[in-house]
């Protein structure tokens, strides 16, 4: 086991869930209104492994960054999890706050054509990606600002963290079907998480308010992988990592 803090960190409705350990202790779990806010309730050397993109492209390629497109092959079924992530300047084409819904989607148009106009083939950003946009903006900014920050905040993915702790086996089961949480996918990845060290009281909790259970299973998948991080065990696809153009590292950690 790892001497670090390590934390696993989800985007969640009411900002970031982040279930921590610190070394000698039981994880406890706690919602944060930003990533910022996060990191400073942390010690300076904690590591932080999170289901959000990091590094992001000026050109955007067939199948994404390069990481997406590796751990998707590992990914069976469960590879549409894995979405492409566009340019930069798309990212950034409208970073308003939007008060009508009317907004939103003229903001989503918006950052569709320039996605198309940033990539070959030509191709335009999902609603689902869309939704992230300000998250990835949010932790981007921050590695941008805060170098010293890049070797301890670190991009997973649940699905693929469940298949690399689940002996490269993807999970049989999906975790939502048609947007709602499917039981039998949720107790799949518990048992799973189980077998790694967590007590089933604590998963079984009520997530805090503002996060859901499955963004609550996710952010504890991700603190197994923070310490897979802290300890060396950990694979990044791909390996060594890419740089996007600010030095930001691009790799999938699991």
């Amino acid at each position: 086991m790892t001497s670090a803090v390590i934390v696993g960190v989800d985007g969640c409705k009411a900002g970031w869930i982040a279930v921590r350990r610190y070394p000698g202790t039981d994880p406890s779990v706690t919602v944060f209104p930003s990533f910022a806010a996060l990191l400073d309730a942390l010690p300076a050397d904690a590591i932080v492994a999170v289901d959000m993109p990091i590094g992001l492209p000026d050109f955007s390629q067939r199948g994404g960054r390069g990481p997406e497109a590796l751990v998707r092959s590992l990914l069976g079924q469960r590879q549409s999890s894995v979405f492409s992530i566009p340019s930069r300047a798309a990212l950034y084409a409208d970073t308003n706050d939007f008060t009508t819904v009317e907004a939103w989607y003229e903001a989503h148009r918006r950052a569709s054509d320039v996605a198309k106009a940033t990539s070959d083939p030509p191709r335009g950003v999902s609603i689902q990606a869309f939704g992230i946009f300000a998250k990835i903006r949010e932790i981007d900014a921050l590695l941008i600002a805060r170098p010293e920050l890049r070797c301890r905040v670190y991009e997973s993915h649940p699905e693929v963290a469940f298949c690399r702790l689940n002996g490269e086996k993807p999970m049989a089961l999906p975790k939502k079907i048609k947007g709602a949480v499917n039981p039998a996918g949720m107790e799949e990845r518990k048992a799973l998480l189980c077998r790694h060290g967590y007590v089933r009281a604590f998963l079984d909790q009520t997530p805090p308010k503002g996060a859901a259970s499955d963004d609550f299973l996710d952010a504890a998948a991700m603190m197994l992988i923070a310490g897979r991080i802290a300890s060396g065990e950990a694979r990044s696809f791909p390996y060594p990592p890419l740089a996007d153009r600010f030095g930001i590292p691009v790799a999938i950690w699991a």
